[in-house]
């Protein structure tokens, strides 16, 4: 590969087993056509709306990003199970049953249980980030439906696509602009690729239509640009809110490919299997 082709190296490797929830860094991962491994793998059905838990509706499930989810061994049944950390330490380990979770329910406020793949036009509540501007909105801002998984496998649990990559050049301009550091797990991304030039700015935004190999092994066609949601400002684990980096967004980087909505990161469709490592070199090809 020419120097023209390299882009970086994975800097940061992650999971999400429970969509919504806060999930774990790998050191190594597979990759197939469903993305990670482990990756989104379960998701929170609201027993009563019929729709799938997302914290893009942070008036109800907000909370769900204080809980880091784990993958476990199946239950004494054989049940697809996770081990969920709440925020004061104790531990929880719910199973798929097809019923209400108690203590799920009892977590969030609401009937809830454990799914393991989503039905056939399964949907999410998403919060307009363009009418969240203060703490209060979160609780006032209208609400809409979207679906899941136009660009990934049926019946997974995916906003879009398998795999969501950011640069650390992204991430420090996100951090000039709004002056005070931006994590990022904030965006929730698979790998976060570190670039060469720090100061690159949004360079992942040129890489739709492109294809990067990821280590050895794995090959990703970049789809679009990741719009964002109101996800990113709310408080992530021990990381506080941040309700202005959505204003940081809309003012630094809207793009029209994706209707000029605000963007940060890319969605990436896996053509090639195998395992990727903290620390492979990401290349064009």
């Amino acid at each position: 590969m020419s120097h023209d082709g390299q882009v970086g190296r994975v800097r940061q490797l992650s999971r999400y087993p429970v969509k919504s929830m806060l999930g774990e860094d790998l050191d190594q991962a597979y990759v197939d056509e469903a993305g990670i491994a482990g990756d989104r793998v379960f998701a929170v059905l609201d027993c009563l709306t019929g729709k799938v838990a997302s914290a893009k509706n942070p008036r109800l499930w907000r909370d769900m990003l204080t809980v880091r989810s784990t993958l476990t061994p199946p239950g004494s049944t054989g049940a697809p199970a996770v081990r969920l950390t709440m925020a004061d330490g104790t531990t929880e380990t719910v199973t798929v049953t097809g019923h209400r979770d108690p203590a799920l329910s009892k977590l969030l406020g609401r009937d809830v249980r454990l799914l393991d793949r989503a039905a056939p036009g399964a949907c999410i509540e998403r919060m307009d980030p363009t009418q969240v501007r203060t703490e209060d909105d979160l609780r006032s801002a209208e609400t809409g439906s979207s679906g899941l998984a136009a660009g990934a496998p049926p019946g997974t649990f995916f906003d879009f696509a398998p795999l969501h990559l950011i640069t650390t050049a992204t991430l420090a301009g996100l951090a000039a602009h709004s002056g005070r550091p931006v994590h990022g797990q904030r965006f929730r991304p698979n790998i976060v690729v570190e670039v060469p030039d720090p100061n690159a700015g949004f360079v992942e935004n040129l890489w739709p239509g492109r294809r990067l190999r990821i280590g050895p092994d794995v090959v990703a066609e970049v789809v679009i640009p990741t719009p964002r949601c109101v996800v990113p400002a709310l408080r992530h684990g021990e990381d506080e809110p941040d309700i202005a980096l959505l204003q940081v967004l809309s003012r630094h980087n809207r793009l029209q490919a994706v209707g000029s909505l605000p963007c940060a990161g890319v969605y990436a469709r896996p053509l090639e299997f195998g395992v990727i490592s903290a620390g492979d070199p990401v290349e064009f090809c």
